[in-house]
Protein backbone atom coordinates (compact mmCIF):
# COMPACT_ATOMS: atom_id res chain seq x y z
CA UNK A 1 0.00 0.00 0.00
CA UNK A 2 1.48 3.10 -0.78
CA UNK A 3 2.73 5.55 2.05
CA UNK A 4 1.19 9.10 2.46
CA UNK A 5 3.99 10.55 1.54
CA UNK A 6 4.35 8.21 -2.07
CA UNK A 7 0.83 9.25 -2.44
CA UNK A 8 1.67 12.76 -2.20
CA UNK A 9 4.46 12.29 -4.66
CA UNK A 10 2.79 11.10 -7.55
CA UNK A 11 -0.44 12.94 -6.62
CA UNK A 12 -0.76 15.62 -9.44
CA UNK A 13 -2.85 18.25 -7.39
CA UNK A 14 -4.43 21.68 -8.66
CA UNK A 15 -1.53 24.10 -9.52
CA UNK A 16 0.04 21.16 -11.83
CA UNK A 17 -0.95 23.49 -14.94
CA UNK A 18 0.53 26.59 -13.68
CA UNK A 19 3.87 24.64 -12.29
CA UNK A 20 4.88 22.75 -15.72
CA UNK A 21 5.29 26.44 -16.61
CA UNK A 22 7.99 27.19 -14.50
CA UNK A 23 11.19 28.69 -16.71
CA UNK A 24 12.82 25.51 -18.40
CA UNK A 25 16.31 27.25 -17.19
CA UNK A 26 16.04 25.33 -13.63
CA UNK A 27 15.79 21.98 -15.53
CA UNK A 28 18.70 23.11 -17.88
CA UNK A 29 20.60 24.14 -14.90
CA UNK A 30 20.12 20.55 -12.91
CA UNK A 31 21.31 19.07 -16.03
CA UNK A 32 24.38 20.90 -16.21
CA UNK A 33 25.16 20.56 -12.81
CA UNK A 34 24.78 17.03 -13.01
CA UNK A 35 26.98 16.61 -16.09
CA UNK A 36 29.29 18.65 -15.15
CA UNK A 37 29.70 16.27 -11.51
CA UNK A 38 30.08 13.00 -14.16
CA UNK A 39 32.58 15.03 -16.40
CA UNK A 40 34.54 16.09 -13.37
CA UNK A 41 34.78 12.93 -11.67
CA UNK A 42 35.89 11.23 -14.40
CA UNK A 43 38.35 14.04 -15.21
CA UNK A 44 39.54 13.67 -11.28
CA UNK A 45 40.30 10.01 -11.59
CA UNK A 46 42.22 10.67 -14.68
CA UNK A 47 44.29 13.12 -12.86
CA UNK A 48 44.73 10.84 -9.98
CA UNK A 49 46.08 8.15 -11.78
CA UNK A 50 47.94 10.00 -14.64
CA UNK A 51 49.94 13.07 -12.06
CA UNK A 52 48.65 12.10 -8.73
CA UNK A 53 47.02 14.33 -6.22
CA UNK A 54 49.31 17.26 -6.05
CA UNK A 55 46.77 20.08 -4.70
CA UNK A 56 42.99 20.07 -3.45
CA UNK A 57 42.92 23.08 -6.35
CA UNK A 58 42.96 21.25 -9.18
CA UNK A 59 40.60 22.01 -12.36
CA UNK A 60 38.85 18.59 -12.45
CA UNK A 61 38.09 19.36 -8.47
CA UNK A 62 36.68 22.62 -9.44
CA UNK A 63 34.48 20.94 -12.33
CA UNK A 64 33.24 18.66 -9.78
CA UNK A 65 32.32 21.12 -6.98
CA UNK A 66 31.03 23.45 -9.50
CA UNK A 67 28.30 20.57 -10.45
CA UNK A 68 27.48 20.49 -6.98
CA UNK A 69 27.37 24.00 -5.97
CA UNK A 70 25.18 24.62 -9.14
CA UNK A 71 22.91 21.38 -8.02
CA UNK A 72 22.27 22.74 -4.68
CA UNK A 73 21.78 26.92 -5.35
CA UNK A 74 19.29 26.02 -7.92
CA UNK A 75 17.39 23.51 -5.71
CA UNK A 76 17.84 25.91 -2.52
CA UNK A 77 15.83 28.68 -5.22
CA UNK A 78 13.38 26.68 -5.98
CA UNK A 79 13.20 25.43 -2.07
CA UNK A 80 12.85 29.54 -1.63
CA UNK A 81 10.60 30.21 -4.42
CA UNK A 82 8.17 27.14 -3.21
CA UNK A 83 8.28 28.27 0.53
CA UNK A 84 8.44 32.19 0.50
CA UNK A 85 7.45 33.63 -3.05
CA UNK A 86 4.90 31.43 -3.98
CA UNK A 87 3.96 29.13 -1.00
CA UNK A 88 -0.06 28.64 -2.23
CA UNK A 89 0.31 28.42 -5.75
CA UNK A 90 3.10 26.00 -6.10
CA UNK A 91 1.71 23.66 -2.73
CA UNK A 92 0.07 21.38 -5.19
CA UNK A 93 3.62 20.74 -6.73
CA UNK A 94 5.86 20.49 -3.80
CA UNK A 95 6.65 18.50 -0.79
CA UNK A 96 7.21 19.84 2.61
CA UNK A 97 10.05 18.95 5.21
CA UNK A 98 9.98 21.20 8.16
CA UNK A 99 7.82 23.61 7.19
CA UNK A 100 9.78 24.56 3.95
CA UNK A 101 8.54 23.45 0.48
CA UNK A 102 10.32 22.23 -2.57
CA UNK A 103 9.90 20.11 -5.43
CA UNK A 104 11.20 16.15 -4.57
CA UNK A 105 14.08 16.52 -7.09
CA UNK A 106 14.96 19.80 -5.30
CA UNK A 107 15.05 18.60 -1.87
CA UNK A 108 17.38 15.47 -3.31
CA UNK A 109 19.88 17.72 -4.76
CA UNK A 110 20.07 19.94 -1.78
CA UNK A 111 21.26 16.97 0.62
CA UNK A 112 23.53 15.73 -1.83
CA UNK A 113 24.79 19.01 -2.48
CA UNK A 114 25.36 19.28 1.37
CA UNK A 115 27.01 16.14 1.58
CA UNK A 116 29.69 17.00 -1.38
CA UNK A 117 30.49 20.52 0.14
CA UNK A 118 30.71 19.07 3.31
CA UNK A 119 33.07 16.17 1.77
CA UNK A 120 35.65 18.82 0.70
CA UNK A 121 37.31 20.53 3.28
CA UNK A 122 36.86 16.97 5.29
CA UNK A 123 38.86 15.55 2.20
CA UNK A 124 41.96 18.02 2.24
CA UNK A 125 42.42 17.26 5.88
CA UNK A 126 42.08 14.03 5.42
CA UNK A 127 44.60 13.73 2.96
CA UNK A 128 46.67 16.37 5.36
CA UNK A 129 46.48 14.04 7.99
CA UNK A 130 46.83 10.80 6.58
CA UNK A 131 49.07 11.10 3.30
CA UNK A 132 47.99 11.54 -0.16
CA UNK A 133 45.59 9.28 -1.52
CA UNK A 134 45.55 6.10 1.50
CA UNK A 135 42.49 4.62 0.33
CA UNK A 136 39.84 5.15 -2.58
CA UNK A 137 36.89 4.62 0.06
CA UNK A 138 38.19 6.90 2.67
CA UNK A 139 35.16 8.74 4.73
CA UNK A 140 35.01 11.80 3.01
CA UNK A 141 35.67 9.96 -0.32
CA UNK A 142 32.51 8.11 0.57
CA UNK A 143 30.60 11.28 1.50
CA UNK A 144 31.45 12.92 -1.79
CA UNK A 145 30.37 9.54 -3.39
CA UNK A 146 26.73 9.88 -1.84
CA UNK A 147 26.60 12.85 -2.70
CA UNK A 148 27.62 13.20 -6.17
CA UNK A 149 25.25 10.73 -6.70
CA UNK A 150 22.11 12.27 -4.71
CA UNK A 151 22.78 15.66 -6.72
CA UNK A 152 22.55 13.35 -10.11
CA UNK A 153 19.39 11.47 -8.80
CA UNK A 154 17.80 14.45 -7.90
CA UNK A 155 17.91 16.21 -11.47
CA UNK A 156 16.76 13.11 -12.47
CA UNK A 157 13.63 13.14 -10.19
CA UNK A 158 13.20 16.79 -11.39
CA UNK A 159 12.93 16.37 -14.60
CA UNK A 160 10.71 13.36 -14.97
CA UNK A 161 7.97 14.99 -12.06
CA UNK A 162 8.05 18.39 -14.52
CA UNK A 163 7.73 16.23 -17.80
CA UNK A 164 4.60 14.20 -16.11
CA UNK A 165 2.90 17.25 -14.96
CA UNK A 166 3.35 18.71 -18.36
CA UNK A 167 1.28 15.28 -19.80
CA UNK A 168 -0.99 15.14 -16.60
CA UNK A 169 -1.96 18.95 -17.13
CA UNK A 170 -2.98 18.03 -21.79
CA UNK A 171 0.64 19.15 -22.42
CA UNK A 172 3.08 18.15 -25.05
CA UNK A 173 4.99 15.42 -23.98
CA UNK A 174 8.03 16.90 -24.31
CA UNK A 175 11.04 17.08 -21.78
CA UNK A 176 11.52 13.49 -22.96
CA UNK A 177 14.78 13.92 -24.22
CA UNK A 178 15.81 15.76 -20.47
CA UNK A 179 14.75 12.77 -18.96
CA UNK A 180 17.26 10.54 -20.63
CA UNK A 181 19.70 12.53 -20.59
CA UNK A 182 19.26 12.93 -17.13
CA UNK A 183 19.36 9.07 -16.82
CA UNK A 184 22.08 8.55 -19.36
CA UNK A 185 24.57 10.60 -16.59
CA UNK A 186 22.99 9.07 -14.00
CA UNK A 187 23.99 5.35 -15.47
CA UNK A 188 27.44 6.89 -16.37
CA UNK A 189 28.28 7.80 -12.72
CA UNK A 190 27.24 5.17 -11.35
CA UNK A 191 29.07 3.02 -13.67
CA UNK A 192 32.22 4.37 -12.38
CA UNK A 193 31.47 2.07 -8.87
CA UNK A 194 32.41 -1.09 -11.10
CA UNK A 195 35.58 0.07 -12.64
CA UNK A 196 37.65 -2.28 -10.68
CA UNK A 197 35.71 -4.74 -11.53
CA UNK A 198 35.55 -3.78 -15.17
CA UNK A 199 38.98 -4.09 -16.56
CA UNK A 200 38.92 -5.42 -19.97
CA UNK A 201 41.38 -8.36 -18.87
CA UNK A 202 38.62 -9.42 -16.05
CA UNK A 203 35.26 -9.14 -17.92
CA UNK A 204 35.72 -13.26 -18.68
CA UNK A 205 35.26 -13.47 -14.91
CA UNK A 206 32.26 -13.77 -12.92
CA UNK A 207 32.81 -11.60 -11.08
CA UNK A 208 32.41 -9.12 -13.67
CA UNK A 209 29.53 -10.54 -15.08
CA UNK A 210 27.93 -10.56 -11.06
CA UNK A 211 28.95 -6.58 -11.07
CA UNK A 212 27.33 -6.03 -13.76
CA UNK A 213 24.28 -7.84 -13.27
CA UNK A 214 23.66 -5.68 -10.23
CA UNK A 215 23.90 -2.60 -11.85
CA UNK A 216 22.88 -2.18 -15.50
CA UNK A 217 19.52 -4.08 -15.51
CA UNK A 218 18.00 -1.68 -12.82
CA UNK A 219 18.94 1.24 -15.26
CA UNK A 220 17.82 0.12 -18.22
CA UNK A 221 14.69 -2.01 -17.42
CA UNK A 222 13.41 1.31 -15.55
CA UNK A 223 14.23 3.64 -18.61
CA UNK A 224 12.10 0.60 -20.79
CA UNK A 225 9.53 0.76 -18.20
CA UNK A 226 9.04 4.60 -17.84
CA UNK A 227 9.78 5.36 -21.51
CA UNK A 228 9.16 9.11 -22.16
CA UNK A 229 10.27 8.85 -25.73
CA UNK A 230 10.82 5.80 -27.93
CA UNK A 231 13.50 3.11 -27.18
CA UNK A 232 14.45 4.72 -23.90
CA UNK A 233 16.79 2.45 -22.64
CA UNK A 234 18.39 1.57 -25.90
CA UNK A 235 19.36 6.22 -25.70
CA UNK A 236 20.00 6.16 -22.20
CA UNK A 237 22.79 3.35 -23.34
CA UNK A 238 23.98 5.97 -25.78
CA UNK A 239 24.37 8.76 -23.58
CA UNK A 240 26.03 6.78 -21.07
CA UNK A 241 28.13 5.82 -24.10
CA UNK A 242 28.56 9.25 -25.26
CA UNK A 243 29.68 10.39 -21.78
CA UNK A 244 32.40 8.22 -21.06
CA UNK A 245 34.00 7.72 -25.26
CA UNK A 246 33.85 11.54 -25.31
CA UNK A 247 36.52 11.34 -22.40
CA UNK A 248 38.38 8.35 -23.92
CA UNK A 249 39.09 10.51 -26.84
CA UNK A 250 39.46 14.00 -25.20
CA UNK A 251 41.65 13.01 -22.26
CA UNK A 252 44.60 11.67 -23.93
CA UNK A 253 45.00 15.00 -26.04
CA UNK A 254 46.42 16.96 -22.87
CA UNK A 255 49.90 16.26 -21.82
CA UNK A 256 50.34 14.92 -17.87
CA UNK A 257 54.02 14.13 -16.28
CA UNK A 258 53.42 11.61 -12.93
CA UNK A 259 54.62 13.82 -9.50
CA UNK A 260 54.25 11.07 -6.96
CA UNK A 261 56.47 8.00 -6.72
CA UNK A 262 56.30 4.81 -7.56
CA UNK A 263 56.18 5.31 -11.21
CA UNK A 264 55.82 2.07 -13.11
CA UNK A 265 54.94 2.97 -16.08
CA UNK A 266 56.14 6.12 -18.03
CA UNK A 267 53.22 8.27 -19.21
CA UNK A 268 52.80 11.88 -20.79
CA UNK A 269 49.17 12.66 -21.20
CA UNK A 270 45.60 12.07 -19.64
CA UNK A 271 45.07 8.25 -18.68
CA UNK A 272 41.56 7.73 -20.49
CA UNK A 273 38.36 5.84 -18.86
CA UNK A 274 38.16 2.53 -20.16
CA UNK A 275 36.38 2.36 -23.26
CA UNK A 276 32.07 2.13 -22.39
CA UNK A 277 30.63 -1.31 -21.81
CA UNK A 278 28.23 -2.22 -24.89
CA UNK A 279 25.06 -1.92 -22.97
CA UNK A 280 23.45 -0.66 -26.19
CA UNK A 281 22.89 -4.69 -27.23
CA UNK A 282 20.96 -5.12 -23.85
CA UNK A 283 19.40 -1.98 -24.24
CA UNK A 284 17.85 -2.90 -27.44
CA UNK A 285 16.26 -6.38 -26.41
CA UNK A 286 15.32 -5.36 -23.62
CA UNK A 287 13.27 -2.22 -25.66
CA UNK A 288 11.96 -4.58 -28.12
CA UNK A 289 10.70 -6.56 -24.89
CA UNK A 290 8.20 -3.81 -23.23
CA UNK A 291 7.40 -2.83 -26.37
CA UNK A 292 5.98 -5.98 -27.69
CA UNK A 293 3.85 -5.92 -23.91
CA UNK A 294 3.24 -2.63 -24.13
CA UNK A 295 -0.32 -3.13 -23.98
CA UNK A 296 -0.30 -5.57 -21.06
CA UNK A 297 -0.97 -3.45 -18.13
CA UNK A 298 -1.85 -6.04 -15.34
CA UNK A 299 0.06 -6.57 -12.69
CA UNK A 300 0.58 -10.50 -13.14
CA UNK A 301 2.42 -9.42 -16.25
CA UNK A 302 5.46 -8.08 -14.30
CA UNK A 303 5.96 -11.40 -13.41
CA UNK A 304 6.89 -12.22 -17.12
CA UNK A 305 8.77 -8.78 -17.65
CA UNK A 306 11.65 -9.12 -14.94
CA UNK A 307 12.95 -12.75 -15.68
CA UNK A 308 12.48 -11.87 -19.28
CA UNK A 309 14.56 -8.88 -18.91
CA UNK A 310 17.15 -10.27 -16.42
CA UNK A 311 17.59 -13.23 -19.33
CA UNK A 312 17.77 -10.98 -21.86
CA UNK A 313 20.38 -9.02 -20.27
CA UNK A 314 22.18 -11.72 -19.74
CA UNK A 315 22.14 -13.74 -22.78
CA UNK A 316 23.06 -10.24 -25.03
CA UNK A 317 25.19 -8.98 -22.85
CA UNK A 318 27.75 -11.37 -21.78
CA UNK A 319 28.12 -12.60 -25.56
CA UNK A 320 29.17 -9.79 -26.90
CA UNK A 321 30.79 -7.75 -24.44
CA UNK A 322 33.14 -10.97 -24.25
CA UNK A 323 34.02 -10.99 -27.67
CA UNK A 324 34.55 -7.12 -27.39
CA UNK A 325 36.79 -7.51 -24.12
CA UNK A 326 39.26 -9.76 -26.32
CA UNK A 327 39.56 -6.88 -29.15
CA UNK A 328 40.18 -4.29 -26.54
CA UNK A 329 43.07 -6.01 -24.39
CA UNK A 330 44.48 -7.16 -28.52
CA UNK A 331 47.39 -4.84 -29.84
CA UNK A 332 44.68 -3.95 -32.41
CA UNK A 333 42.90 -1.91 -29.75
CA UNK A 334 45.72 0.25 -29.39
CA UNK A 335 44.81 3.08 -31.13
CA UNK A 336 42.94 6.54 -30.13
CA UNK A 337 39.61 5.38 -30.94
CA UNK A 338 39.18 2.10 -28.58
CA UNK A 339 42.45 2.91 -26.00
CA UNK A 340 43.42 -0.02 -25.66
CA UNK A 341 46.21 -0.43 -23.00
CA UNK A 342 46.11 2.75 -22.48
CA UNK A 343 43.96 3.52 -19.75
CA UNK A 344 46.56 1.98 -17.01
CA UNK A 345 48.51 5.45 -14.88
CA UNK A 346 51.63 5.18 -13.87
CA UNK A 347 51.23 2.87 -11.14
CA UNK A 348 50.70 -0.31 -13.47
CA UNK A 349 53.50 -1.23 -15.13
CA UNK A 350 53.52 -1.72 -18.78
CA UNK A 351 53.79 -5.19 -20.08
CA UNK A 352 52.21 -8.53 -21.68
CA UNK A 353 49.83 -8.64 -19.08
CA UNK A 354 48.27 -6.04 -20.08
CA UNK A 355 47.37 -8.59 -23.30
CA UNK A 356 45.87 -11.40 -20.87
CA UNK A 357 42.89 -11.80 -19.37
CA UNK A 358 43.09 -11.80 -15.42
CA UNK A 359 42.08 -14.25 -12.73
CA UNK A 360 40.62 -16.89 -15.11
CA UNK A 361 41.86 -19.91 -12.61
CA UNK A 362 40.05 -18.90 -9.95
CA UNK A 363 36.97 -16.71 -10.54
CA UNK A 364 35.74 -18.04 -14.13
CA UNK A 365 32.48 -17.61 -15.52
CA UNK A 366 31.02 -21.06 -15.11
CA UNK A 367 27.27 -22.76 -14.09
CA UNK A 368 27.82 -21.43 -10.62
CA UNK A 369 28.57 -17.89 -11.13
CA UNK A 370 25.65 -17.91 -14.02
CA UNK A 371 23.13 -18.84 -11.67
CA UNK A 372 24.16 -16.27 -9.13
CA UNK A 373 24.56 -13.46 -11.79
CA UNK A 374 21.49 -14.42 -12.79
CA UNK A 375 20.06 -14.10 -9.49
CA UNK A 376 21.40 -10.81 -8.63
CA UNK A 377 20.28 -9.45 -12.50
CA UNK A 378 16.95 -10.99 -11.68
CA UNK A 379 16.39 -8.80 -8.53
CA UNK A 380 18.17 -5.88 -10.11
CA UNK A 381 15.11 -6.25 -13.23
CA UNK A 382 13.02 -6.18 -10.63
CA UNK A 383 14.10 -2.89 -9.03
CA UNK A 384 13.89 -0.95 -11.87
CA UNK A 385 10.72 -2.26 -12.58
CA UNK A 386 9.79 -0.09 -9.68
CA UNK A 387 12.13 2.47 -10.00
CA UNK A 388 10.57 3.25 -13.92
CA UNK A 389 7.14 2.89 -12.66
CA UNK A 390 7.90 6.38 -9.55
CA UNK A 391 9.20 8.05 -12.51
CA UNK A 392 6.59 7.61 -14.88
CA UNK A 393 4.04 8.79 -11.52
CA UNK A 394 5.55 11.49 -9.95
CA UNK A 395 4.57 14.76 -9.98
CA UNK A 396 5.90 16.56 -7.54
Amino acid sequence: MPTALSMDVMMPAAGTARASSRPAWTSLALLLGAACITFGILWDISWHVSIGRDTFWTPAHMMLYLGGTLGGCVSGWLAFQATILDRAGLRGVTVGVWGARAPLGAWICIWGATAMLTSAPFDDWWHSAYGLDVKILSPPHSLLAVGMYGVVVGASVLVAAERNRSVAAGGAAGGGWMVIAANGIQLALASIMLTEASWPNLQHTGTFAKASSLLYPAFLVAAARYAPVRGSATKVALVYTGVLVSMVWLLPLFPAEPKLAPVQNRIDHMTPPVFPLLLVAPAIAIDLLFFALRKRSARGWDLLRIPAAAALFLGTFLPVQRAFAAFLISPAADNGIFAGGRYFGYLRGNGPRLHQFWDLDRDPLDLRSMVIAGSIALAASAVGLGAGSFLSRVRR
